[in-house]
């Protein structure tokens, strides 16, 4: 079932997520749900506070990638599930790329991230992994586990970028974008 995205505005995508158990209710339905819900919105990642829930849960695929990053065939085949997520360590050189969110549409900007991620994560059968990824890996990893943290792409940008971008996150936020997949909006409230 494809769930709406939550759009920039909505608290839930600053909420710190709560780690979940096997025993999470109908966690390989959500997990299902939300692979659907980011190919259906053309998306590389996905988190769970992107569909409305504060947890420590996202999906990657980014086989979108695999045309663009030759010097990485690890790219080609990778889909992963992270639950519980905890970033051990991150290293190498900080390197700029035009990052965007799903949950902030027709938004993309530099952002400077380091180009090498320890995580520890279970998979979605809650086997424990603790792995190293690079360059485009690390850093849709270290994007989509922001999420988990309550952060956005866009708490890295320079003040002067944010005030540039200020009027498009406010039509955001007033649900005055419409990306061409389902998002749930926050409640604008209305003057009187």
């Amino acid at each position: 079932m494809i769930l709406p995205i939550i759009a920039y505005g909505d608290p839930v995508l600053r909420k710190m997520g709560e780690d979940i158990t096997k025993d999470y209710p109908h966690l390989d339905e959500l997990i299902a749900d939300m692979f659907e819900t980011m190919y259906h919105a053309r998306g590389v990642g996905l988190a769970a506070p992107q569909v409305g829930l504060p947890i420590r849960l996202f999906i990657v695929d980014a086989s979108p990638f695999d045309d663009d990053e030759d010097d990485q065939p690890e790219i080609k085949n990778f889909k992963r599930v992270f639950i519980n997520a905890r970033i051990l360590e991150e290293s190498g050189k900080e390197w700029p790329f035009a990052e965007g969110c799903l949950s902030i549409p027709e938004v993309r900007e530099d952002v400077n991230r380091k180009a090498n991620v320890k995580i520890s994560y279970y998979d979605e059968q809650f086997n424990h992994h603790e792995e190293e990824y690079t360059g485009v890996l690390a850093r849709v990893i270290q994007h989509e586990y922001d999420h988990i943290e309550g952060k956005l792409f866009i708490d890295k940008i320079s003040p002067i970028k944010k005030r540039l971008i200020a009027k498009k996150l406010d039509a955001i936020t007033k649900g005055l974008v419409r990306p061409g997949y389902k998002m749930k909006y926050p409640a604008v409230k209305k003057k009187k």
